[in-house]
């Protein structure tokens, strides 16, 4: 990174304006720029813009665009998702869906770079299942899922007015995710 802050692209919500999901989520990227990253936020109201994916030629728009370029120029990469059903939401794997136009890079997908996981769902068995399948997808998409992921119960209310979370074991999470990333996002750009 010689100099630069790393960058820490932040993917998750659902699509409804302040969700749980993409409350926790910004409070971890909040914590990785309290640890000297530039964040970038593509929360619930842009994913939901992102056009089911479609492989075909010509058919790429230019929100799946500026998310595969963002996820190109990361350092390190949060994900949050709901536990739906026991699994991520359509919504957030439409997202990762959309990673395959990294396809042909280089480096494709999440690949050599740390890759936080964040859940949240109303009950910690969907928790547990969602962390599992997260990071199952994160392997497949060539990432290094951080040795922690958070997983809070939403069935709770989890944050107050300003947006901070109301436990403390909470914010420990999110903030020992974003610590994790950066740390991984750091040794990565050592020489």
């Amino acid at each position: 990174m010689s100099g630069r802050k790393p960058l820490i692209v932040g993917l998750g919500g659902t699509i409804r304006a302040g969700s749980s999901t993409e409350r926790a989520l910004a409070v971890a990227l909040r914590a990785a720029e309290a640890k000297g990253a530039e964040t970038r936020l593509f929360g619930g109201e842009f994913l939901s813009k992102l056009p089911i994916f479609d492989p075909r030629p010509g058919s790429t728009t230019p929100e799946q665009t500026a998310l595969a370029e963002a996820v190109r120029a990361a350092d390190g990469i949060l994900v949050a998702s709901p536990g739906y059903h026991g699994s991520i939401s359509g919504v957030i794997k439409n997202a990762l869906d959309t990673l395959e136009l990294t396809r042909e890079d280089e480096k494709p997908y999440f690949q050599g770079r740390p890759v936080g996981t964040i859940i949240t769902a109303d009950g910690w068995q969907a928790a547990g299942t969602t962390l599992m399948a997260l990071r199952a997808i994160i392997h497949a998409l060539r990432g290094w899922p951080t040795p922690f992921g958070a997983a809070l119960n939403a069935g709770t209310s989890l944050f107050d007015e300003a947006g901070e979370c109301r436990e403390p074991k909470d914010a420990w999470q999110l903030a020992t995710v974003a610590e994790q990333v950066m740390e991984f996002a750091n040794m990565r750009a050592r020489p």
